[in-house]
């Protein structure tokens, strides 16, 4: 890597995922005050709603969307609309 390109905080962090716990060491800026304990070290943390290991698309989990409830409202509210 080129020598004086990166920021001068820019460590490694370890980022967890509060939905399932998964939890992976990357390098980051991002501020924090929390440390955990990863992989026998102790690293800065930042806590994430979601990632790749609990989001849907990457999982393969899909949560199922009623559909055929929205195009019967639809088509009760606009389907009987006279043309003209």
């Amino acid at each position: 890597m080129k020598q004086g390109i990166h920021p001068e905080n820019y460590r490694p962090v370890v980022f967890k995922d509060m939905s399932n716990g998964d939890m992976f060491l990357t390098k980051s800026t991002a501020k924090t005050n929390d440390t955990v304990e990863f992989e026998g070290e102790t690293y800065p943390v930042v806590k994430v709603e979601i990632s790749s290991s609990s989001h849907p698309f990457y999982t393969g989990k899909s949560k199922l969307v009623d559909t055929a409830g929205r195009v019967d409202k639809f088509m009760s509210r606009y389907g009987k609309a006279s043309k003209k």
